[in-house]
């Protein structure tokens, strides 16, 4: 039983994931691509993905409530160390590109990349401590 509500959890999860990807992609290239920056297709590209996004959250948050205490410990951790991880480096390469100590632009999409991986290595450590 709680096999399949976990699977339908992660089903429901990747779906929405993709779906959020997808919209992502149609809201950036869009106007470029697509419409020509007509300002009301890029406003609903935006809400639909918006709306994804939340939708994506919920479906998240629905199957960590599937996991037992256990999972939950692993997932919380993982959580708790990424989010103040990608606040302090997050600010700190802000600073360095403020300040022009680096090279190149602080693109939000390496912070993004930095909390997946951090998300994904601390799950792996925190599941091998906890196993």
């Amino acid at each position: 039983m709680m096999k399949t509500a976990r699977k339908k959890n992660l089903y429901q999860l990747a779906a929405w994931t993709w779906s959020w990807v997808a919209t992502m992609a149609i809201a950036s290239f869009g106007p470029k691509y697509i419409w020509d920056d007509h300002t009301v297709l890029t406003a609903l590209a935006v809400s639909v993905n918006f709306a994804n996004g939340i939708l994506m959250i919920i479906a998240n948050r629905n199957l960590y409530n599937n996991f037992d205490e256990l999972e939950r410990k692993i997932h919380l951790e993982s959580l708790a160390l990424t989010l103040g991880l990608a606040v302090v480096v997050g600010l700190s390469f802000s600073l360095l590109d403020s300040t022009k100590l680096i090279a190149f632009t602080a693109e939000i999409s390496h912070l993004v990349l930095f909390i997946g991986v951090t998300y994904l290595v601390c799950v792996l450590v925190n599941s091998k401590r906890y196993a």
